[in-house]
């Protein structure tokens, strides 16, 4: 079972990526960090007759990398009720990949499975919610099974390292990851 995290933070080693860290702690996977690729935000042409043009940047590469991997962890920070810049035009960009004839994307979706891991500062298990439910819709869209999510509460870096019952759920979620490799 390959394992790809789709690491939405801007900032480095902060309270999302520590969770991440320990969700995985001794399994195999791989990361993207989206703050390191180059992915612009959708020009959303659905309708024209020739459909999407081309863009240059990183989003092949990571989509790529989405397609080649069984299990999609999807981390970010809670900004603003919802997921980061990084990882908004990331999945934004799934609409220009839906009618791509290179990828067969509706159809590989659905054999994947996805979790979400995220972090806030302001009573994230309930502010986060809104998140949570955003991510459900575009995994049901695309037919992928939601298996479950970490919310994890932290502001300044570290702080989510306090957090006991985030730490107690990316206990279970790494036995879980460890158990289907």
């Amino acid at each position: 079972m390959k394992i790809l995290v789709l690491q939405g933070s801007s900032r480095e080693n902060g309270n999302t990526e520590q969770l991440t860290q320990l969700v995985l702690e001794g399994v195999p996977h791989t990361q993207i960090l989206l703050r390191e690729k180059e992915i612009r935000p959708i020009c959303d042409q659905r309708h024209d007759p020739e459909g999407f043009s081309p863009v240059d940047d990183d989003y092949d590469q990571v989509i790529q990398a989405v397609l080649d991997h069984d299990v999609l962890i999807f981390a970010t920070p809670i900004y603003w009720y919802s997921m980061s810049g990084h990882m908004k035009n990331f999945v934004d960009r799934w609409s220009q990949t839906l009618r791509d004839k290179r990828y067969n994307f509706k159809l590989a979706m659905p054999q994947k499975k996805a979790y979400v891991i995220a972090t806030g500062g302001d009573e994230p298990r309930v502010n986060g919610l809104p998140l949570i439910q955003q991510f459900q819709y575009i995994f049901g869209f695309v037919g992928t099974p939601f298996e479950g999510y970490i919310i994890g509460q932290g502001n300044k870096p570290g702080d989510v390292l306090e957090d006991k019952r985030a730490l107690a759920d990316a206990k279970i979620l790494n036995a879980i990851l460890k158990a289907e490799q």
